[in-house]
């Protein structure tokens, strides 16, 4: 298989069966994928519409987390599921657009066998002008301390190989700096330009503040895994 696509969801009844819907209309039939959907312990009617979606598409497959953990700790249980080689992941709340999933995946096609992250890039956020604002301070800081060179690191629209997730350190909130963690282990990372959207229903998960403080706390423990870290160059000896 070619290609997995993860979708973590959490409370996201309103919108996710709109976006699988154009998933399956956008990915060409000549690509082998899968979609796995982690269902976050959602307690509204997010289960049930997975469930009369998956009678549909057979392509389709759906994790549960008994509870709540955490949109890395779902990215990760759909890695772990995966069959496909290459893993894209996107938000479930219809913002980022399906039709970018099959670019992000030319451009790693196209890329030296160093580049491990093709990282999105929301170069026109459909967002408050308070969260842009607070995107726009949080990736300028980010920058700065850990030099990962990805101007929207926590873009959720993302293309990897399977073994370079599995390759780095587990923690909660990881995916927002998967750039720089990727860059740790010795592989290069790039960025396009994607397209964003308005949320098509629902509610945002994420609050202005708290996010402040744990994106703070977070990226202090990056730049900590950073300097205790050196990739090792390996030469065979035959």
């Amino acid at each position: 298989m070619d290609l997995t696509v993860v979708i973590p969801v959490y409370n996201e009844a309103a919108c996710i069966g709109a976006l699988l819907g154009e998933m399956f209309e956008t990915l060409p039939g000549s690509v082998d994928y899968e979609v796995i959907v982690v269902d976050d312990g959602s307690h509204d009617d997010t289960p049930a519409v997975l469930q009369d979606l998956c009678r549909d598409h057979p392509r389709l497959h759906v994790l549960r987390h008994a509870r709540r953990s955490g949109q890395s700790a779902a990215i990760g249980s759909g890695v772990r599921a995966a069959r496909g080689q290459w893993i894209v992941t996107l938000d479930g709340d219809g913002q980022n657009d399906p039709a970018d999933i099959m670019r992000l995946y030319e451009m790693m096609d196209n890329s030296s066998d160093q580049v491990a992250l093709i990282n999105g890039y929301r170069a026109t956020r459909r967002d408050s002008a308070l969260k842009r604002f607070a995107s726009r301070v949080a990736n300028t800081v980010r920058a700065r301390v850990l030099q990962d060179n990805t101007p929207d690191s926590a873009c959720g629209l993302r293309l990897f190989a399977r073994e370079t997730w599995l390759a780095l350190p587990q923690f909660d909130h990881m995916h927002r700096f998967l750039p720089a963690l990727v860059q740790r282990q010795g592989g290069e990372t790039r960025s396009l330009a994607v397209n964003h959207r308005e949320r098509r229903g629902g509610k945002s998960k994420y609050g202005i503040v708290d996010r402040l403080w744990v994106g703070i706390v977070d990226m202090l423990g990056v730049w900590w895994l950073q300097r205790r870290y050196s990739a090792p160059v390996i030469t065979e000896i035959k």
